[in-house]
């Protein structure tokens, strides 16, 4: 990550920020939401895990997110 040029890690910011299950399954939309990630240091603290886990949550498809209910995806 560091050995990206600004422009590169500002797009993936965005990417990450904007990101949506979509039509990806979970497993591979979990696969892209960590690869972008590591672009947004916010997320990459100890403190900010329950921050990353409602933005993962609120990624996923609603009916995903109605099957497994919030609470399972948080530690």
């Amino acid at each position: 990550v560091k050995y990206f040029p600004v422009d590169v890690k500002n797009k993936k910011v965005v990417e990450f920020m904007e990101l949506k299950q979509g039509n990806f399954s979970v497993a591979d939309y979990a696969i892209k939401f960590e690869s972008l990630c590591a672009f947004s240091p916010h997320y990459n603290t100890v403190e900010a895990e329950n921050d990353k886990c409602v933005k993962f949550e609120s990624g996923l498809r609603s009916d995903i997110k109605h099957f497994i209910g919030f609470a399972e995806i948080r530690g």
